[in-house]
């Protein structure tokens, strides 16, 4: 994208609203069985899949001043972070998956709809807040870390990933919402 492209940061306010709507629909369609069931094609339950699906957002929060620090350095300086954290991704993925299994325990179905609420009403004033200079700045990611983790991300990037990663996850969930 041209540094003169100006982010259509309405568009993003979109879609982080829609899926704050579509993840309390689910919430409060689930059953408790329907929590407990396992998910399609991961090894977690629904209820885990829907912490991971809100941890989606809550990771932004820290890409964001990764992206703006990194931003600020010659691209070496992000391409030898990528590399490095790109060499730990069979670990990571252990860990990602073992926060969201815990976590899901520490907040509970019940917790997760707030806590998803916090965390885009944050994203929303973060993205009004940022210039475009800064929006068009970006760093190199660890793309084996995640299938929407490109090799160079810009800041906007950064805030279309979670609903990009919502929406993915979404579809593996075994139940489906009350429309």
């Amino acid at each position: 994208m041209s540094d003169s492209t100006p982010v259509d940061r309405q568009t993003i306010h979109v879609e982080m609203e829609r899926a704050r709507t579509r993840f309390h629909l689910l919430l409060s369609s689930a059953s408790a069985a329907d929590l407990k069931r396992q998910s399609n094609g991961t090894r977690w339950n629904n209820e885990q899949l829907l912490f991971h699906m809100v941890f989606g957002y809550l990771v932004v929060r820290v890409l964001l001043g990764l992206v703006k620090a990194f931003g600020r350095l010659p691209d070496p300086a992000s391409r030898a972070f990528a590399k490095v954290l790109n060499s730990v991704t069979g670990p990571f993925h252990v860990i990602n998956y073992v926060g969201s299994c815990g976590a899901a325990i520490v907040f509970g179905h019940r917790r997760m709809g707030c806590r998803l609420d916090r965390v885009i009403d944050s994203l929303h004033r973060h993205l009004d807040a940022e210039t475009e200079k800064a929006l068009h700045s970006g760093m190199h990611f660890p793309p084996g870390w995640d299938p929407f983790f490109r090799d160079f991300m810009t800041l906007e990037d950064v805030y279309r990933y979670p609903t990009q990663h919502f929406d993915f996850h979404g579809r593996q969930l075994s139940f489906r919402a009350a429309e």
